[in-house]
């Protein structure tokens, strides 16, 4: 029995993100005690980490034909099953070594055998604690570093599971406590067990310190990527010793950035399918609940749904604006109907078009179509949905005024009318559009200019909070207002300036399509070795063999996220059949289809939490950079979320059952 690390390569492997993923725990962990071991079925145990790493890759029957039969929390008591082996899958901490060691020593251990695989590197006094227990070490089938520690939440996306890490590493009380260092390094851990999973070795990039001038002190703040990336790169360079065939020359690249980018995209209205369901339906994580028919037809019952991949509409559907899915779930109607003679002789009898529940009842009618009718209508449903939430609360009046505000189209003046004049526009939304006020113009709130806004919002206490805790992640202030204190009397004569340039030659079909996330733009600047060298730098020179122009031969300067382009034109309605190949279809047919003939692959974290239209920006430039794109953060937010965690960052006291969302 040794201590091994992970033996497979994937070197040059061209599965995707989350396959490789699922197929390292079911195959290289899972599969690999089957060798070794006498019995037929095992006992698996996690802690309530790993469990939700499996769980994000992998389906409980996926480990049943693994051979598993029983999942376990090592927490909890369990019945000793003495004539089965068991499968330890735990991260390397004191306490699980202490729970692992109760369950196996003595005359009487739970289990015949253990087969132990560690989530990330053990310290070497928790291996020298195992082997110290003399009654343990016969029943040792093996003891792994697995090095795979993050929740693979997309095909291309995965989170380290930092819910707080705005509040731990951007809050004003923050700098140089002991969770700003533990949220590092554990951040840092996590990163590198993505590396080690796909044997990628990054040229790792990050966002340097920004400082005013030699005499302004950096702030711990501004050098968390900074301190991240080094985290990261001693994880990889020990790496490139302790690992069999981990590359040694680098083969992809790795961009670390914080929320301070951007901070408009977590919080304004994002139009796309996937992100409004997130935004605007009460959904516990991917888990939408809906009424159907009771089997006996004399009423309704609730049923819980996942929209996740295995759903082709969904995956046909997720990244498509709003509008574009409505349209696309009516032309699948029509042509369902259109080649279901049943579906047209229940049309002819009712004189009309099928209602979402009369084509739930055709389920029990039709069993050959049941799962593409329960689809179909789940998806009218949803989509019925949230365009009456749009109208009912006058999101595009709303969605206008938050994109005129960024590209410049709006100010003030249109922000205290819109105020003053939309009074049926929800609390929570004005305060969005205080918040993206705050971001674009942070000098108006350092005096009682800002408060006087938010009073005529209506905002509550703490949502003043969340408006206000936008400086934390502004960086240093570049803008400090010389003058004195003012009244609510604007400038309003003042031209309106854009806060992201224009850009033409990107028109987009659909109206509130202008807005795209800084790090959209960011990623094709990488791509082409296009980063500016005053704002990132490479822990590692770049190897000859690197795809496209070094960054070190950069000759960019201008600062990549000072502005953002605007996309013109755009309509609520767009020509039937068009592909621009942005849609999430054409990333389907063009992406999966073409995986082995893509490039080298970039990886983007981003400290802070990432949002939904970053993740799009991740599939769709991997159909248009033919690299793929992975994106992980240390959270995946959706404004409600992101706005309670800034609320969280000035309130040790405050509790979430004590904000207002």
């Amino acid at each position: 029995m040794s201590l091994d690390s992970d033996t497979s390569s994937q070197g040059g492997d061209r599965r995707s993100f989350r396959q490789i993923t699922r197929d390292r725990l079911l195959f290289e962990m899972l599969r690999s005690t089957r060798k070794d071991s006498k019995s037929t079925w095992k006992v698996l145990i996690m802690d309530k980490f790993t469990v939700k790493i499996m769980s994000y890759a992998c389906k409980m029957a996926d480990i049943t034909e693994e051979g598993v039969s029983l999942v376990e929390d090592l927490y909890k008591r369990r019945q000793p099953l003495p004539s089965l082996d068991a499968i330890y899958f735990i991260q390397p901490t004191k306490e699980n070594i202490v729970m692992f060691l109760s369950d196996m020593s003595g005359r009487s251990p739970l289990y015949k055998k253990a087969y132990v695989f560690f989530s990330s590197p053990i310290q070497k006094e928790l291996v020298a604690q195992i082997k110290k227990d003399s009654s343990v070490l016969p029943r040792i089938g093996a003891l792994s570093e697995m090095n795979l520690e993050y929740f693979a939440i997309d095909s291309q996306g995965f989170v380290t599971d930092h819910e707080r890490a705005l509040e731990e590493l951007f809050s004003e009380n923050a700098e140089g406590s002991h969770k700003y260092n533990a949220c590092l390094n554990t951040m840092a851990t996590r990163i590198s067990t993505v590396f080690a999973s796909m044997r990628e070795f990054p040229r790792v990039h990050y966002r340097v310190a920004k400082t005013i001038d030699a005499c302004t002190m950096t702030t711990l703040r501004d050098l968390i990527p900074t301190k991240l990336a080094a985290g990261v790169w001693n994880f990889l360079a020990k790496y490139k010793t302790t690992i069999p065939e981990f590359p040694q020359t680098e083969t992809c690249e790795l961009l670390i950035v914080d929320r301070s980018i951007d901070q408009i995209a977590p919080i304004i209205h994002e139009w796309t399918y996937d992100a409004m369901c997130h935004d605007l339906l009460c959904m516990d994580g991917n888990k939408y609940v809906h009424e159907v028919p009771s089997k006996n037809g004399s009423a309704t019952e609730k049923k819980e749904v996942l929209l996740e991949d295995h759903d082709p509409v969904w995956l046909e559907l997720r990244h498509a604006h709003i509008a574009d899915a409505s349209e696309r779930l009516h032309d699948k109607m029509t042509n369902f109907i259109s080649k279901n003679r049943a579906a047209q002789l229940h049309q002819a009898r009712t004189g009309g078009e099928l209602s979402t529940r009369d084509l739930q009842k055709m389920v029990q009618a039709l069993p050959q179509y049941s799962d593409q009718i329960d689809k179909l209508s789940l998806h009218v449903e949803i989509a019925g949905k949230l365009n009456n939430i749009i109208r009912e609360q006058s999101l595009r009046d709303v969605g206008q005024l938050e994109q005129d505000l960024v590209f410049g189209d709006a100010g003030t003046k249109e922000l205290i009318n819109f105020l003053r004049t939309q009074l049926g526009v929800s609390r929570e939304n004005k305060l969005r559009l205080l918040m993206i006020y705050a971001s674009l113009n942070p000098e108006k709130f350092e005096s009682d200019k800002g408060v006087k806004l938010m009073q005529l919002a209506g905002l509550s206490a703490d949502d003043m909070i969340a408006v206000n805790n936008m400086r934390c992640l502004c960086g240093p202030d570049t803008k400090k207002s010389l003058g004195g204190g003012f009244t609510l009397k604007f400038d309003i004569n003042k031209k309106k300036h854009a806060h992201r340039k224009e850009r033409t030659g990107e028109e987009s079909a659909w109206a509130l399509s202008r807005f795209y996330p800084v790090l959209e733009e960011l990623i094709e600047k990488l791509s082409k070795g296009e980063l500016p060298k005053d704002e990132y730098n490479c822990m590692n020179d770049p190897s000859p063999s690197a795809h496209g122009p070094s960054t070190s031969t950069s000759v960019r300067t201008s600062p990549v996220h000072s502005m953002r382009s605007r996309r013109t034109g755009g309509t609520w309605a767009r020509p039937r059949g068009s592909d621009d190949g942005y849609s999430s279809d054409s990333v389907l047919k063009h992406a999966s289809s073409d995986f082995k003939k893509l490039g080298q692959r970039i990886f983007v974290f981003v400290i802070g939490g990432a949002t939904r239209s970053e993740l799009r920006a991740a599939h769709n430039l991997t159909s248009k950079l033919k690299r793929e794109i992975i994106l992980g953060s240390s959270s995946l937010d959706d404004p409600p979320q992101f706005i309670t965690k800034l609320k969280l960052m000035s309130a040790e006291e405050l509790t979430l059952d004590d904000l207002q969302i």
